[in-house]
């Protein structure tokens, strides 16, 4: 994007919705006019995203979020992350030749959690029926929708990938071979058919609203669908960048036995907001580790977007990034000290290490869990030695096929309900689609380790770390604010920059938003080739020249990209004095927008 056009903070009295696509947000708006809840709402977004946003997630995918319930008067995670197959293993790896989890084909996928996860809130915390939240996706699947710009860029750039590769997604997304034109309506009926059998499944099962959400559940995960999933994945063996060519490990009883889970966020106070984060199954901790190393200082005055701000959120970003290299994993796996890494003795020491010139190592903290000399290490280095092997994968191709990646979604009603849901995964450039469903797994497993000594280390049914990493903000018990972004692992600082902006600076949400951001790259990249760019800086061409020079005398390596090409922030705030509530969208992508009511 060239120039900006402002946008409006739009806001309502009775909900607010906003997504990563204009018809997926009208979907939610449809919810609240329906009298469905915030969650209602999400949950429709979501399924309109999977369909709407392909390139970005899918059903196949992953869906962390962060629910305050005005019933409960509580916060919580729902771990919308499914697990590895119970045969995908460290010692499977070794005897297959396998030094570093591909970033395509069927080894990374893990259990899809999207459809569970909606399930478990929409029980929990909704009122609708599963049948109400899929029917506008169910008909933008069947009825089409407009092909719009960004969504075509990416079938042109994988179109080769479409033909040769995965002929199952060219069947859906390609017209004799070519995409479709901008403005031309495009259907998925084949995603349209796999949402109805859910939806017939709840209508059959009679019962409550709770019955019949499970009946839809069911059909997903041990009914027709899962087993077409399993069929396909053991019949088409896929080439991925090991070189070789695999069938998926996911089997029946992965799917059976797989569920989301209702979890505590972790939780850090700043300036008197509590700040709420899904757990180390996510990279969202070090969200609030940032915040925590930030406490002691002064933010205001070192002036918002200067020199010296910038400086110091790119170090204490690369503080708290170091200790998730260290520290984070599944917690039901691994043992994470998520107190320690937020007390203050903890801090004081780490935000001392912040100087004058950036650092160009990688330095974990001492959180009392022994040697972590492996979050020094390049990834694949450390894969090797601890499988005892080198080069043993040598048809790895290091494209990088996740572009854009992810999208989000948030919504507010009047009773004091409030979401942050950030879906990803399941992209229709790294697995083919599944013939007759409509939709691809997912791969988030690349994010494991293969050394075992390690968090986050690979292991059967595990949940991988993922950097899906939504937002919920509460004072004295009431919501006050939900947001998110895609971005990978630059998550956590592009909203970090968003919300200092709005709590430190006094700006308004779309100002907070519009504000030129930048990310550090400098620990390895949680996608395949794991990759890292020591004291690499990126900036938004809309930094004073001036500063971004400051910046390389102080020893960063800077490069400047668009104007307008960090982030896609969107966020949800309650005035609960006036009783009103607020959204504001990124205009970052030009088709995420926020409604209000």
């Amino acid at each position: 994007m060239s120039s900006h056009t402002p946008r409006p903070i739009i806001m309502g009295r009775r909900g607010v919705v906003t997504s990563g696509h204009y018809l997926s947000t009208e979907a939610g708006l449809r919810m609240l006019h329906a009298g469905g809840n915030a969650i209602d709402a999400a949950a429709a977004m979501a399924f309109c995203l999977h369909l709407l946003e392909p390139h970005q997630n899918g059903i196949g995918g992953e869906v962390p979020m962060l629910i305050h319930s005005a019933r409960e008067g509580k916060t919580v995670a729902i771990s919308g992350m499914g697990w590895s197959a119970a045969s995908l293993t460290i010692e499977w790896c070794r005897e297959h030749g396998i030094d570093m989890i591909p970033g395509d084909g069927y080894l990374p996928a893990c259990v899809p959690a999207a459809v569970g996860t909606w399930a478990e809130a929409l029980k929990r915390f909704g009122t609708m029926t599963f049948g109400d939240v899929l029917q506008p996706a169910i008909e933008l699947a069947e009825d089409g929708y407009p092909m719009y710009a960004h969504l075509r860029e990416h079938i042109v750039a994988n179109r080769r990938t479409f033909t040769d590769l995965y002929p199952t997604t060219g069947a859906i997304y390609l017209s004799e071979g070519a995409p479709v034109a901008i403005g031309t309506l495009f259907r998925n009926t084949q995603m349209a058919r796999t949402l109805r059998t859910m939806a017939d499944a709840e209508a059959e099962a009679g019962g409550s609203r709770i019955t019949g959400i499970e009946a839809a559940c069911n059909s997903f995960y041990r009914g027709p669908i899962a087993e077409r999933i399993v069929d396909f994945i053991n019949r088409h063996p896929v080439e991925d960048a090991s070189g070789s060519a695999h069938t998926g490990l996911l089997n029946a009883s992965d799917f059976a036995d797989w569920q989301a889970t209702v979890e505590e966020p972790v939780s850090y106070t700043y300036r008197g907001l509590d700040v709420h984060k899904c757990p180390s199954w996510t990279q969202g901790p070090v969200f609030v580790q940032q915040l925590a190393l930030l406490h002691g200082l002064d933010v205001a005055t070192l002036g918002q977007n200067s020199a010296d701000y910038l400086h110091t959120i790119i170090e204490v970003a690369k503080l708290a990034f170091a200790d998730r290299e260290a520290y984070y994993g599944d917690p039901t796996f691994d043992d994470v000290p998520s107190e320690t890494l937020l007390c203050e003795d903890y801090n004081v020491p780490r935000r001392a290490m912040i100087e004058a010139h950036a650092s160009m190592d990688i330095r974990p903290g001492d959180a009392g869990r022994g040697d972590v000399s492996y979050a020094r290490r390049a990834v694949l280095d450390d894969n090797r030695m601890a499988l005892g092997v080198t080069n043993i994968q040598a048809g790895r191709d290091t494209t990088d096929p996740h572009a854009g990646d992810t999208t989000h979604l948030d919504a507010a009603d009047a009773e004091g309900n409030m979401i942050a849901a950030t879906p990803s995964g399941g992209w229709f450039a790294t697995s083919p689609v599944i013939e007759g469903l409509g939709f691809p797994l997912g791969t988030r497993g690349q994010m494991f380790y293969l050394n075992a000594v390690r968090p986050n280390a690979l292991a059967g049914r595990k949940r991988p770390r993922a950097t899906l990493t939504p937002t919920l903000v509460t004072q004295q018990g009431r919501p006050i604010m939900g947001f998110g972004t895609p971005g990978g692992d630059m998550q956590d600082q592009i909203t970090l920059q968003f919300f200092l902006n709005h709590v430190d600076f006094g700006m308004d949400l779309q100002d907070a938003i519009d504000a030129p951001t930048v990310v550090s790259h400098h620990v390895p990249s949680s996608f395949y080739p794991r990759e890292a760019m020591t004291g690499a800086v990126t900036m938004e061409g809309r930094h004073d020249a001036a500063v971004s020079e400051a910046l390389r005398q102080r020893g960063h390596k800077v490069e400047i990209t668009g104007d307008w090409a960090l982030g896609r922030v969107q966020a949800v705030k309650i005035d609960h004095e006036r009783q009103v509530l607020h959204v504001a969208t990124s205009p970052r992508d030009r088709v995420g927008y926020g409604m209000g009511w």
